[in-house]
């Protein structure tokens, strides 16, 4: 059996430690029989259409903003949305509120 090179540097160095693969060189440990979670999971939006980058969205529940007494209201258009991880899995700005952070299950695409 051949170790695999490191996927994160390209180290051919890697090497076994029980199921997983160590990289000595960056210290990257991977299972390669794992699925990969970034090609897993996709993102999509309360009527399960599927979300990109880029992307405009628009609200489908009244959204109290936290801190705050702005309110940001059902049908409001957010454009060109960027999609990170977290239980909020969507930045934007919103047209007089900022910079926001919203779940995918309020937001419907356009």
């Amino acid at each position: 059996m051949t170790t695999p090179s490191c996927p994160m540097c390209g180290s051919e160095y890697a090497y076994a430690d029980g199921l997983m693969f160590i990289c000595p060189e960056c210290a990257h440990e991977w299972n390669p029989l794992a699925t990969n979670e970034n090609e897993a999971k996709s993102i999509t939006d309360a009527h399960g259409q599927p979300l990109q980058d880029g992307d405009t969205v628009t609200v489908i529940k009244d959204l109290k903003v936290k801190g705050s007494s702005l309110v940001v209201k059902v049908g409001t258009k957010v454009k060109n949305i960027r999609l990170v991880d977290g239980d909020h899995d969507i930045d934007c700005k919103i047209d007089g509120v900022g910079a926001m952070k919203l779940k995918s299950e309020f937001v419907k695409k356009v």
